[in-house]
């Protein structure tokens, strides 16, 4: 299994990003798929999580501004982040969940200025 995550950068408080998760195979093999994110000096947090039937959940402190999707024809996951804090400041990791095995692709760094 492999996940291929991209779309981080640097924004100025209030912007957007759009952050994608790429699985290989098909993504309904996995139960669930979303995110986690590791600011410095933090522990891994998780962020959102959308399962095969479009259940999604979000950290509170996401909650309004983040939304979770997913396209199944593409195998992939997305992230829209809206309204960004620097609070977000993180390493972003997508995960993919299959029974009770966690996969995890390669962070990408999404940074916001004040």
């Amino acid at each position: 299994v492999q996940l291929q995550a991209s779309g981080g950068g640097l924004v100025q408080a209030g912007g957007s990003l759009r952050l994608s998760c790429v699985g290989s195979g098909t993504i309904f093999s996995f139960s669930a798929m979303g995110w986690y994110r590791q600011a410095p000096g933090n522990q891994r947090e998780w962020v959102a999580t959308i399962t095969t039937s479009d259940y999604t959940n979000y950290a509170d402190s996401v909650k309004g501004r983040f939304t979770i999707s997913r396209d199944n024809a593409r195998n992939t996951v997305h992230l829209q982040m809206n309204n960004l804090k620097p609070e977000d400041t993180a390493v972003y990791y997508c995960y993919a969940q299959r029974m009770s095995t966690h996969y995890w692709g390669q962070g990408t760094l999404v940074t916001v200025s004040s």
